[in-house]
């Protein structure tokens, strides 16, 4: 029995697993952890192992395997490689495509999991202002999250895209984004007091999300099954849900018995600003044919 010891990356697991497939090593003979502390050693060759060639992997593996790194489950490891072995040495080169394998299950089950959090870094990242860069004019903000996953890596794409325009830090336990304006940058991961406290940006969200707020369409289970709960404790506009929805009927009475009035102007700030624009390119792209 062979016990693999690695970082919790996909980098590392790829790595090791190349070797023991070159190795011939099957899943039954490896025990896979990246729990710190634990003794134990990849096993190095000593020339009476035999090596082969390593065997051509399907890129859609590949993309699995890299979601599936991310997720915090420990056995995840051992089933990327069975299925790893079960492709390449045991002839199962269809195996992506058996949706009733368990092995397959259960990464499809990891898969969608880590896809779940990134979607909620991507909807409940909240930037807070702490400051202004005087030599190049560009504002700095700073924001605290708290995901299921790994999924740092994964997610900051999104946010370099999205917020091009200005520097910003994204804080987690595991691992942190930081944006300068031209690379994305990766340091380890912080406790919750590193992040700021709160400021202006969160009066200008509890505007934003109460203007938003649609009292006739309200549904709470699905908006709870949207935004859970364990997610309100960093945002800022959280703190007003419970008397937005004590208060819903009251409104969609008022606003029934009202008469139709201008609409108010928006909040004026630049970074709500460019999530309307954005929001808005979007919606008419996605209306295109």
């Amino acid at each position: 029995m062979r016990t693999v010891i690695i970082q919790p990356v996909f980098e590392e697991w790829r790595e090791r697993a190349r070797e023991l497939l070159a190795l011939h090593v099957p899943p039954g003979e490896v025990l896979w952890s990246d729990e710190p502390g634990e003794s134990g050693l990849f096993a190095s060759t000593d020339g009476s192992d035999r090596r082969g060639s390593v065997p051509k992997v399907p890129t859609a593996f590949l993309d699995i395997a890299r979601s599936v790194a991310v997720h915090r489950d420990p056995r995840r490891w051992g089933v990327l490689y069975r299925v790893l072995w079960r492709i390449t040495h045991g002839s199962e080169r269809h195996l992506l495509a058996v949706a009733t394998d368990a092995d397959m299950r259960q990464l499809t089950l990891w898969n969608k999991a880590v896809g779940r959090d990134i979607h909620k870094m991507h909807a409940f990242v909240r930037f807070r202002l702490v400051g202004k860069d005087e030599s190049t004019g560009r504002e700095q903000f700073v924001a605290w999250f708290e995901p299921e996953h790994r999924i740092v890596r994964l997610a900051a794409g999104f946010f370099e895209k999205r917020f091009a325009g200005m520097d910003w830090s994204i804080l987690t336990p595991d691992e942190c984004a930081h944006w300068n304006g031209s690379e994305l940058q990766f340091t380890p991961g912080v406790a919750r007091q590193a992040a700021p406290d709160e400021d202006a940006l969160d009066d200008l969200w509890r505007t934003y999300y109460r203007s938003i707020f649609n009292p006739a369409r309200l549904k709470v289970r699905a908006m709870q099954t949207e935004m859970p709960k364990k997610y309100w404790k960093n945002l800022p506009e959280a703190e007003l849900i419970a008397g937005l929805i004590a208060g819903s009927e009251e409104r969609v009475e008022r606003m029934l018995n009202t008469e139709e009035r201008p609409a108010r102007p928006a909040p004026k700030n630049a970074y709500l600003d460019s999530l309307r624009e954005m929001n808005e390119r979007e919606s008419s792209a996605a209306d295109e044919p």
